[in-house]
């Protein structure tokens, strides 16, 4: 099997490098009658105009100068380049669609699905002049990738923010970066101070409906942080402070009994999260919680709030869910 596998990936790139170089001839023959070359005697000046260097985990890297088809191959990439700007021709998704607030954007861009191999045939389709990737992630089909179009693998970051700030270094979007950022960091700010009026010293629980288990997170991991540092909503006093995220029983839910509930569904679409949640509903338990009995549990879609604590779109987001769900509870 691994000799089959072998002689298949080598035919695939042979494949990439013919298509690629047949399209670049076909593109760029007038273009490059201008470029730097050794009998010309053209300027090398005249090629930097039309390519910039930039760093990548593979070195240096020769791109565009202003590439107009990316390629982005991380499930949050879309939402980091349209950040910035940019409607990718090609991406990889975890869900069917994207969330609301990226469907109209980025209607026309590929989606690629997500499986540990890309699907190179359908990146070559949309001609890409860039990919942009985290090492982490694509790492062992660069080569394949750069048979492609120029390839940028970028570091992976425990901050979202860091992850935008390589991506706009290589698109020469630092100042949109930080923009981006800033605005983001006034309008949880802004939402805050609303909350602390709207919730003041109530706690709340931010739990997820998962096909195999119901999670619980705390202030140590991204999403639980975006809810009880940033927005300021206070944490259940009895979850371990040393954990990122607790799976808890529907027996064990009640021991924590929160003012409020912030409770999201992984997926859906999922036969067994709608089974687990169910089952939640209809129980005693759950029925008795002081946030139930108060009509204080607010329901947030799984793929709305998938990069949660990952992405500056799906925070921004999460902040206009959670200010209108707890409006909304108080009028």
């Amino acid at each position: 099997m691994k000799q089959k596998r072998g002689w298949s990936t080598s035919i695939i790139i042979v494949l990439l490098i013919a298509l690629c170089t047949a399209c670049a001839g076909s593109k760029t023959g007038s273009d490059t009658s201008g470029t730097a070359t050794g009998d010309s005697g053209t300027p090398e000046t005249a090629l930097s105009d039309k390519t910039r260097v930039v760093a990548s985990e593979k070195g240096d890297i020769s791109i565009p100068a202003d590439p107009q088809r990316i390629v982005g191959l991380s499930v949050v990439y879309p939402e980091f380049l349209y950040a910035l700007g940019v409607r990718p021709v090609a991406v990889q998704n975890y869900h069917p669609e994207f969330p609301t607030y990226l469907q109209e954007a980025l209607k026309d861009t590929l989606k690629t699905g997500l499986t540990q191999t890309p699907n190179f045939e359908a990146i070559l389709s949309t001609q890409p002049d860039l990919i942009i990737a985290p090492a982490w992630w694509s790492d062992k089909d660069y080569d394949q990738l750069t048979a492609i179009a120029p390839t940028v693998l970028l570091p992976q970051r425990d901050n979202w923010r860091d992850e935008l700030r390589d991506i706009a270094e290589v698109l020469g979007k630092k100042d949109l970066a930080e923009k981006v950022i800033t605005d983001l960091q006034v309008q949880e700010a802004e939402a805050k101070k609303k909350l602390d009026t709207l919730v003041g010293d109530e706690t709340v629980m931010y739990m997820m409906i998962m096909a195999d288990e119901i999670v619980i997170y705390g202030e140590n991991i991204d999403r639980g942080k975006f809810i009880h540092q940033e927005l300021g909503l206070n944490p259940v006093k009895d979850f371990p402070q040393s954990e990122m995220s607790v799976s808890i029983s529907l027996e064990k839910i009640p021991e924590y009994n929160p003012d409020h509930i912030i409770l999201q569904l992984d997926d859906e679409s999922s036969d067994k999260v709608q089974k687990r949640y169910k089952e939640m509903m209809n129980s005693s338990l759950w029925e008795n919680m002081t946030a139930v009995k108060k009509n204080q549990v607010y329901t947030m879609g799984g793929k709305e709030w998938f990069s949660l604590g990952m992405s500056p779109l799906a925070d921004s987001n999460a902040v206009n869910d959670v200010l209108q769900a707890f409006e909304k509870k108080e009028n």
